[in-house]
């Protein structure tokens, strides 16, 4: 049990202590490991009020805790892993009737065209190139 009077710990830490304090008095072994979820509390506990305090207020090894506070920087760091999902991308039409472009063309034989274009659709567009191609061919 934990000697420190809890009315001069931080609220959050006096809390933590009561809960570790009731589930170690609750154990049926005193060698049973600590469970994660008090750790993460720790930890988090840790990174608010400094560890060396939180490790005499939680009656915690001071370099048990420093384990799990590095374990947890280096897991914050680490990208979240993406699971590769499969999505598909259906074409949609463009929404604006008018298309507003400029299209310069040049083939092989250094003939060039340039216009400027408005109110085509894509697809007329790619007509007029392909047909453009197939005439200097």
């Amino acid at each position: 049990m934990n000697t420190k009077p809890l009315s001069n710990m931080p609220k959050a830490l006096a809390e933590a202590c009561r809960q570790l304090d009731h589930w170690r008095s609750q154990r049926p072994s005193k060698r049973t490991r600590l469970p994660k979820e008090f750790w993460q509390q720790a930890v988090t506990l840790a990174k608010e009020h400094g560890l060396n305090k939180t490790a005499r207020a939680l009656g915690l090894k001071y370099y048990s805790l420093k384990k799990h506070l590095e374990a947890s920087a280096i897991d914050e760091l680490k990208p979240a892993k993406n699971r590769g999902e499969f999505m598909e991308l259906l074409p949609s039409p463009v929404t604006s009737p008018s298309i507003d472009c400029t299209i310069e063309l040049e083939d092989g034989s250094g003939v060039r065209m340039r216009m400027h274009i408005k109110g085509a659709s894509i697809a007329d567009l790619a007509s007029f190139a392909c047909g453009f191609r197939s005439n200097r061919a």
